[in-house]
């Protein structure tokens, strides 16, 4: 089978900051929304945006906390926003478009993950409702704001895609819940959810992108206990990185999410899962250290995963 999943040569790299993406690019007038854009990656994408001229709405759960942490920050606003809660959801998306601006740059960057089994709205399972069907919801109901200007919308997976398919048998995890493989199923969720969008997308000028930001060390680890990490090998006793080589700054993680909103390479492309600040190849038969699995790229599973999101959350922009 033929796939778009082949490097394109971009000059950037895994060392790459999200500066370096934006170095020379203008992009004064434009409008992004950078959910979560307050913490971690988030708040370093927000940045970079901000510096090279964006202006940047920032949807928190805790709009305290977000305000506080994006303080001094030009171009920015914070509003409320819980990815877990489709009515939160509905009354963002409902402020938003009541503004009449545009979107430029759709970022789907909030998530939580590796979190203990938790139930959120009508018993979903929260990572694939916070990481998945929470960001569907909000993208479909922000669509009239999306597709009038051709906007780019990046979904912030993760390698961790690696760990699980789709699970159709029991999405939900009803039953023997394991935090990882949920985690996983909900960032091939993220790239299915851009490889359905994309193609619903392309004919008004709307691309979708997927992507690793790469492995960072920031709050989205809050639900991992110390002995788990050292278990891992990621710290030490006293809380150290054992390799900070195998890590990258959150400058660096950011870049990967600004080089798929913002980049001229990407003219004409979508539908695919970047890394390191390229389109990333077909993972190896084994390997879960780099490339993209075919089932998060399968364009039947993301049209099926597409119609079940519907179903579950009672919002479609696309209607049959």
């Amino acid at each position: 089978m033929s796939t778009a999943q082949h490097k394109i040569g971009s000059g950037f790299d895994a060392h790459s900051t999200a500066a370096d993406i934006l170095a020379g690019l203008d992009l004064t007038g434009r409008l992004a929304i950078v959910t979560g854009g307050y913490s971690g990656l988030g708040l370093e994408t927000t940045r970079a945006l901000t510096e090279a001229g964006a202006h940047v709405v920032v949807p928190a759960r805790r709009p305290a906390v977000a305000q506080e942490a994006v303080a001094g920050i030009d171009r920015v606003e914070v509003d409320e926003l819980d990815l877990g809660d489709l009515d939160s959801v509905r009354g963002f998306a409902e402020r938003f478009l009541s503004s009449g601006r545009l979107i430029d740059f759709m970022i789907d960057n909030a998530g939580i993950m590796a979190c203990p089994e938790t139930r959120v709205g009508p018993g979903w399972e929260a990572q694939f409702a916070t990481n998945h069907l929470g960001h569907f919801a909000l993208v479909n109901r922000l669509w009239p704001a999306i597709a009038p200007g051709g906007a780019r919308v990046v979904s912030v997976s993760s390698r961790a895609h690696h760990f699980s398919g789709m699970r159709w048998d029991d999405v939900q995890w009803t039953s023997g819940y394991d935090k990882w493989q949920a985690y996983g199923q909900a960032k091939t969720a993220n790239v299915l959810f851009a490889v359905h969008l994309d193609r619903l997308g392309r004919d008004a000028g709307v691309r979708a992108f997927a992507l690793h930001p790469g492995g960072i060390f920031t709050p989205l680890q809050r639900h991992i206990p110390k002995a788990e990490m050292l278990e891992r090998g990621w710290i030490d006793e006293d809380g150290n990185l054992l390799n900070p080589q195998g890590f990258k700054t959150p400058q660096q993680g950011a870049a990967t999410q600004v080089w798929a909103a913002t980049s001229p390479q990407l003219e004409g492309l979508g539908g695919v899962y970047l890394e390191d600040c390229d389109i990333a190849e077909p993972a190896l038969d084994g390997d879960q250290s780099a490339g993209v699995r075919d089932w998060a790229t399968d364009p039947e599973q993301a049209a099926r995963l597409w119609t079940l999101s519907a179903e579950l959350t009672g919002v479609n922009a696309f209607p049959a």
